[in-house]
């Protein structure tokens, strides 16, 4: 429970120290269940290069976390963003409406300057 005495950055920091605290429980696990390969690019880790390792929720449910390890799989951290940016791309494409779109505009502000041309060429 918070102290209601606790200013906005002091609850930041709780939240950020309770949500560091349980990723390095999942991602031990991980690590520990896991070889230290990407499962994406196949690239091997060694001790000192493992921080490079993450472990990606295949659901991207970041909640889902059973003990079988069966939502996880451990990408190297250009594979972990490639994968989020693809999902991303995925989400605006199914976003987007299918058919053309109206313009946002009730109006056209250069409208008027149609017919200031006469023929429509400009002269050189």
């Amino acid at each position: 429970m918070s102290n209601s005495k606790e200013t906005s950055e002091e609850i930041l920091d709780r939240i950020r120290h309770e949500h560091q605290q349980h990723q390095a429980g999942y991602r031990e696990q991980a690590l520990k269940m896991y070889p230290w390969i990407c499962g994406r690019c196949t690239r091997e880790f060694e001790a000192k290069k493992v921080r490079e390792l993450t472990v990606h929720h295949k659901d991207h449910n970041h909640d889902n976390n059973p003990a079988d390890g069966s939502n996880w799989e451990l990408l190297c951290i250009y594979c972990h963003d490639q994968e989020h940016m693809r999902e991303v791309e995925q989400q605006r494409a199914e976003a987007k409406p299918s058919g053309p779109t109206k313009p946002t505009l009730g109006h056209s502000p250069f409208a008027a300057l149609a017919g200031a041309f006469g023929d429509g060429k400009t002269k050189h």
